[in-house]
């Protein structure tokens, strides 16, 4: 708290030197008052028209009038209290300006800072393993008197998963109730702990669960390794490499995950007499076609920038082929077949069209950003091979 106090007071004390500079530090000359300026601009007047009268540029009887009307309107703007004479005590002036800021300071910092919270949050500490343990038995505490708070006992049950403490996790779950049933993720944790709890058995409930879960959810990825686990168990190795491989197509190829799946579907089909997973043969059938760009948007690339043309399966957002390279001269050519496909189990040749668009990248980041050059997406059947895309906006 100190720590902070300190230094807003001698900014505080900063600004108010740079404030007051003018009433500690006055001007050695006095300044010109706005009375005497006005009186020197119409003297400079006069000696010009009685210049001109002298020279003969203006006659007498113009003289007279031009004269009489320039000493009526300095008469006016000089007929009031100088500026000097109104100015205010500059005493008075520094005292005010000081309880104005200080006052506006502390206001605003106890309405917007919060002292007592930056005192609290420089107390804080990490949270530890007992802290988090505290904080669940807390909870279970608060729920204990609100037996009828089904949401509430989900989240402990699933806190006590985290924990690994499935004999609480399980006895929480079963008192959510109805909660659980509308959630295919909750009922997979809770199909998980209970297996658990049974040294790995899935028979009975934990496997009505299961299934529970994926008739909600067909794609549920913990049900479905569960799923591939319960009958693998059981040695229903053809029902366990169906269920793994439904899981495999959702993961990225490159993942632990992914690697720890097909080695398990590898062992399973070893295991049922079933052949290796072939991997997918590669096909030629794509897209091709040229990549061309407006002039307007021509000036805006640069060295450096990643071209990337991109084939999604129409009403996905997931890309089945991704080209990336340099920018060059344009128009430029590409091709999009199962060589640059993104997952083996999607293929571009196994579609009959895709969307198709092109994104220029300052940086090659697979998520679009803003400043991305684009074209517009256009469905192009698979096959075709004279495409034409043209870059003509600019992602906002």
């Amino acid at each position: 708290m100190t720590s902070f106090l300190i230094p807003a007071l001698l900014l505080l004390i900063l600004v108010l030197v740079l404030l007051l500079r003018p009433f500690f530090f006055p001007a050695k000359e006095s300044a010109t008052s706005r009375r005497q300026m006005n009186a020197s601009i119409y003297r400079e007047e006069l000696d010009k028209l009685e210049a001109d009268r002298l020279s003969g540029a203006v006659d007498s009887a113009s003289y007279e009038q031009t004269h009489a009307e320039m000493r009526q309107r300095l008469f006016q703007d000089t007929d009031e209290a100088d500026d000097f004479a109104v100015l205010g005590s500059p005493k008075k002036t520094i005292i005010g300006i000081c309880i104005f800021v200080v006052l506006l300071s502390a206001g605003l910092y106890f309405f917007l800072g919060d002292a007592s919270r930056i005192a609290e949050k420089s107390a804080e500490k990490p949270m530890t393993q007992e802290s988090v343990e505290k904080m669940v038995t807390e909870f279970a505490a608060k729920m204990e008197k609100e037996p009828d708070n089904l949401k509430g006992w989900a989240m402990l049950a699933r806190s006590y998963r985290i924990l690994g403490r499935n004999a609480e996790a399980e006895k929480a779950y079963a008192r959510a109730g109805s909660f659980v049933d509308a959630d295919p993720q909750l009922l997979a944790d809770y199909a998980d702990v209970l297996a658990a709890n049974a040294n790995g058995n899935f028979a009975g409930k934990p496997l009505q669960l299961i299934n529970k879960a994926l008739a909600l959810d067909p794609n549920n990825l913990l049900a479905l390794w569960l799923s591939g686990t319960a009958a693998f168990n059981v040695q229903n190795y053809k029902a366990a490499v169906q269920s793994w491989e439904k899981l495999a197509k959702q993961l990225p190829l490159d993942s632990d995950e992914a690697r720890a799946i097909t080695a398990s579907i590898a062992e399973a089909r070893s295991k049922a007499g079933l052949a290796p997973a072939s991997a997918p043969v590669i096909s030629n059938k794509g897209v091709s076609g040229q990549v061309d760009i407006t002039p307007e948007l021509k000036a805006k690339i640069q060295s450096g920038d990643v071209l990337m043309v991109i084939a999604r399966k129409p009403g996905e957002r997931m890309p089945v082929a991704v080209l990336k390279t340099a920018v060059t001269a344009f128009p430029m050519s590409f091709v999009l077949n199962d060589a640059l496909a993104m997952s083996p189990n999607a293929l571009i040749s196994q579609l009959p069209e895709v969307l198709l668009e092109v994104r220029i990248s300052k940086t090659g980041m697979a998520m679009p950003e803003a400043g991305d050059l684009i074209s517009k997406a256009q469905t192009i059947k698979v096959g075709t091979t004279n495409a034409r895309l043209m870059v003509d906006q600019v992602r906002p």
